[in-house]
């Protein structure tokens, strides 16, 4: 009898062909309710979803035979992961496969701005023949910036090279040697938007590049820039760069994805301006970036039941040993660790990373505190996609350097965990221990001794060491109506900068980002939600 696939969501015909070729029996029925997939899970020893579908742990449990589960995409967050796992079932995506459909679709907005030939194309269509209303301007020996030199930043940068322009790039963790091979100089974002003739984004959408493209980064943009975004809605503040556009400071906007989808009335200006392309988040919408992404997780699906190595695993060894009582603390830990201090060195670039686990750390958690760090670091900097298995993966493919360290004693403590930052802008480090079997505390940072649970809203500033400092702080954050639960102050030497840590009930928003930023003797003001 057949081993049976279940495939519960829209897909390329070519995934159930090549599962029907493998010797699998498929169900491919899509548009079922929860109580038909539990009926159905029960037997299936494979299945493959996209979005649609949410896996829950109810659902895994309602398939006692379930093996594998493929996601066609990259993104598996309607796929219970813990659960997952607790049951051995083997998850695996498809990262690549629109990436040349994205990569195209970013280029051909450059042109159809540069050119004008959504206009030029209205214009013909209202009967009209207005060859001096629509005179473009050429690619060929422009700069082109690129803000996140990933898998569909390098495509695009080989592509556009191809038209004669300069490509600089931005991006915190790739090496210069790896965007070298794509025809790319690393630069900073600073740098980038001051030379560029367009900018093409191509960055994940996180804590530190949400809304990054505000209208003081706009501002330092060359006059008349050409802007395209195929990657997060969330990077642009749009209102921002309706008003670029308005003072024609922005020459033109190519956007494929929004802050909000479907896009709503308060969009509907922007959308409206002729200097601005769009379209409805289809940049990885071609036909062959479906079939793709189908037959790339088939392949990976038919091998996992085979019992075979898998390339693009979600979980599997490193996820299994983390969930260990002994192991969980301290990898939660060095990945909480990692994410701090990442979004404290923003935006600076990252040359290499050091893990180092000194103590009485269990061995088996020695062996993922590295793992664990890097998600926590590329996980803050990428974007949620980053965990325990693809981590490493990733730091290779963007050159990162990754050291790991491991000495026997703990100074004053019986064990600490250690991240450092080899960056452009100075080295960062932070150290972290566990207190009992659940209480992870700060216990070092950047030099600075201190002790504080990285929990809830963290906000870190460095200050002189004088009297009054705390009290226009703390003014601030009382005007904003919100309390300091805990704080510590850690400082080298009486008179020396003094670095502080509040943890607060609740976020303080931009404009009081901005009034503790404003206040003499304060510097490097920063947020963090753990």
């Amino acid at each position: 009898m057949k081993e049976r696939v279940l495939i519960t969501d829209k897909l390329d015909p070519a995934c159930a062909q090549l599962l029907r070729q493998s010797g699998y029996e498929v169900d491919d029925e899509t548009g079922r309710s929860a109580e038909q997939l539990q009926d159905a899970a029960d037997g299936a020893v494979g299945w493959i979803v996209r979005s649609g579908t949410q896996i829950t742990p109810e659902l895994i449990n309602a398939a006692p035979a379930l093996r594998v589960i493929g996601r066609a995409g990259v993104g598996v967050d309607n796929i219970d992961l813990t659960e997952a796992t607790r049951r051995g079932v083997v998850v695996i995506n498809a990262p690549e496969g629109n990436t040349v459909s994205t990569a195209e679709h970013a280029c051909a907005m450059m042109l159809s701005l540069a050119r004008r030939i959504p206009e030029a194309n209205r214009s013909m269509r209202d009967g009209e023949w207005d060859r001096k209303r629509f005179v473009g301007t050429e690619l060929y020996g422009k700069t082109l910036g690129i803000v996140g030199v990933g898998r569909v930043g390098r495509n695009v940068a080989e592509r556009m090279s191809g038209f004669g322009m300069r490509v600089l790039g931005a991006d915190p963790v790739v090496s210069p040697d790896v965007a070298k091979e794509s025809g790319v100089e690393l630069v900073t974002v600073d740098e980038l938007v001051a030379q560029a003739d367009v900018i093409s984004l191509h960055a994940p959408l996180t804590s530190s590049t949400t809304g990054m493209f505000d209208a003081e980064l706009l501002g330092k943009c060359r006059e008349g820039v050409l802007i395209v975004n195929c990657a997060r809605g969330g990077l642009i503040d749009e209102s921002a760069l309706f008003d670029a556009l308005e003072s024609g400071h922005v020459g033109g906007a190519g956007l494929d994805v929004y802050s909000n989808e479907p896009v709503g009335e308060s969009l509907r200006a922007l959308i409206g301006r002729p200097d601005v392309v769009c379209t409805p988040h289809i940049a990885a919408s071609t036909a062959e970036a479906q079939q793709k992404v189908a037959v790339q997780v088939t392949e990976q699906v038919v091998r996992g039941l085979r019992g075979e190595p898998v390339a693009t695993p979600v979980n599997a060894s490193a996820i299994r040993l983390s969930s260990r009582p002994e192991v969980k603390p301290f990898v939660s830990l060095a990945e909480t660790l990692g994410r701090i201090v990442a979004r404290l060195n923003a935006p600076h670039a990252i040359k290499r990373v050091t893990v180092c686990g000194a103590g009485d750390i269990p061995r088996t958690a020695r062996e993922v505190l590295t793992v664990g760090a890097l998600a926590g670091v590329l996980g803050e900097l990428l974007d949620d996609r980053v965990n325990l298995v693809n981590a490493e993966a990733l730091a290779d493919e963007a050159g990162l350097p990754v050291h790991s360290d491991s000495v026997s004693t703990a100074e004053n403590f019986h064990h600490f965990v250690e991240v450092l930052l080899d960056t452009d802008g100075g080295p960062r480090s932070i150290r972290g221990a566990m207190f009992g079997d659940s209480d992870a505390r700060i216990v070092a940072l950047d030099g600075y001794e201190m002790e504080l649970r990285p929990a809830g809203t963290l906000l870190f500033y460095r200050n002189v060491d004088r009297p009054g400092m705390l009290a226009a702080v703390g003014a601030v954050v009382a005007e904003a109506n919100v309390n300091i639960g805990a704080m510590v102050l850690g400082r080298k030497d009486p008179g020396s900068p003094a670095l502080t840590v509040m943890r607060l009930d609740e976020p303080l928003d931009a404009r009081e980002l901005a009034r503790l930023g404003g206040i003499e003797g304060l510097e490097d003001v920063r947020q963090v939600n753990i």
